[in-house]
Parts: structure tokens; sequence; C-alpha cells
């Protein structure tokens, strides 16, 4: 029961910027870590539908209301997942070897492609949130938590790049089968919501999801022989960005 709780602890205190009590990195309990990464989703997910609640009955414009929804996984993450995907994209764009690439996800320092990928995907965020519904949000709510749990599947399955860094740690000392099933069942009982709350809306935020996913184990195989902490940062940020586009889109054709 220790490790179980030491385990949340860890997948908050590293996926979050909740304050959590301290728990050491042992390996006892970093084996279900990956299991609790999803409720991060669950949190980001109550904030976005309790805000855009509250904003009705608060004195804020319109514009001030729907960035705070954009930005509210980023205020909740800390930008955890935003450093990877700016990190991806600096590597990519390289067109360099996979050896090279993968030392330039380490580089601590910002290039070029990584600030224009950055402004790029807050102007399209913004974008898609202010032109968003009450059902709408609902269902994306849930899907920061498919996010994840695709994610945490990702890092159980998936080859890895390199037998260090954080996804590397985190999958070697997951218990991978326990873990597998744990993030099957989240997908399960995620898609079972999204489709119960609205089942056009739900299906096309589903679809678009699977199908950054499947770009993803392709890209990160290709790309850098496997997936790194840096790349599972990378597919967050994209399949919540494309979950919405899909599901604003489709509100907006089936509405």
């Amino acid at each position: 029961m220790k490790a179980l709780v030491n385990s949340f602890l860890i997948a908050f205190s590293m996926y979050s910027k909740i304050p959590v009590p301290r728990a050491d990195w042992t390996k006892e309990n970093m084996r279900y870590v990956m299991c609790f990464f999803p409720l991060v989703g669950v949190v980001i997910g109550a904030a976005v539908y309790l805000w855009n609640a509250m904003a009705a009955f608060l004195p804020v414009s319109n514009i001030f209301h729907h960035a705070v929804l954009a930005v509210i996984p980023l205020f909740i993450t800390g930008g955890i997942h935003m450093d990877g995907l700016m990190d991806t994209a600096d590597a990519l764009r390289s067109y360099q070897p996979v050896e090279k690439k993968l030392e330039i996800l380490k580089d601590p320092q910002a290039g070029a492609f990584a600030v224009i990928t950055c402004v790029i995907y807050i102007l399209l965020d913004f974008a898609v949130w202010y032109d968003i519904t009450a059902k709408e949000i609902e269902v994306l709510a849930v899907g920061f938590v498919l996010s994840r749990a695709l994610s945490g599947l990702a890092v159980v399955t998936f080859p890895l790049a390199k037998n260090s860094g954080l996804a590397a740690t985190f999958s070697n000392e997951a218990r991978k089968k326990v873990t597998r099933y744990v993030m099957i069942c989240y997908i399960i009982c995620c898609v079972t919501a999204m489709v119960w709350l609205d089942w056009k809306l739900g299906l096309i935020g589903i679809a678009g999801s699977l199908l950054v996913f499947g770009y993803y184990r392709y890209m990160s195989v290709k790309e850098f022989g496997g997936i790194t902490g840096d790349l599972a940062g990378y597919f967050l940020q994209i399949c919540e960005l494309i979950m919405a586009i899909c599901v604003v889109t489709g509100g907006n054709i089936c509405g």
C-alpha cells in the first residue's frame, strides 16, 4: 500500500505542479507511477470544466475566459510536456542522424524551431478553445485523461530510443503487465465516457487521438529509434491539440 501511495505522489510531483508530499524515487516506489499518470488528466479536465462553469458568473471578457481555458493544462503541468514538444521540434527539423537528434533532445537550449512551434501551438490552441461549446468542453475534459492513458501505454509497449532518461526510467521500473492493463482500463473508461457524453463528438475525438497515437509510434521509431521522455511530451501536446481541433470542427459540422 505504501508503494502505491508513493507511486501516486511521484506521478503528481513529476507531471504536475500540484504540491504533494515528497516520495523517494526508489525501485519499489517507481513500479506503479504510470498507473497514476492519467489522474493528472482528471485534475486538468475538472479544472477546465469548473472554470468554464464559473466564468459565466464572473466579470471577465470572452477572450480572457477562453484564454484561461487554453492555458489551464500548462499551469497545472508546469509546461513539462510543452518542453518535450519544443525539444522534439528542434530535433526533427535538424534532419540529422538518429544519434545527433537524441543529443539535441537533451540540449537545454531552445532553438528557433522550438520557439516557432511553441508560438504556433499556442495560437492554434487558443483559436480552438475560443470557438468551443459547453458540450465539447465536457468531451475534451475526458480527453485529457485519454491522452495520458495512451502515453502511459506507449511507455510500456513502444520501443525505447535509449536506456536512460525519464521514459526509460519509468518503463524499466514499471510493472509493465499491470501498467498495460491499467492503461487499457483507463482507455476503455474514457472512450465510453466520451461516447456517452456525445457519441458523434466522442467518436471524432477518439479517432483523432488514435491517429496521433499511430503517427507517434511510426515517427518515434523512424526518426529516433524509439520513444523518449521528450517524445512522450510531444505526443501528449499534439494529441490534445488534434483532439480539440477534431471535436470543435466536428461540432461545427454536426451542429
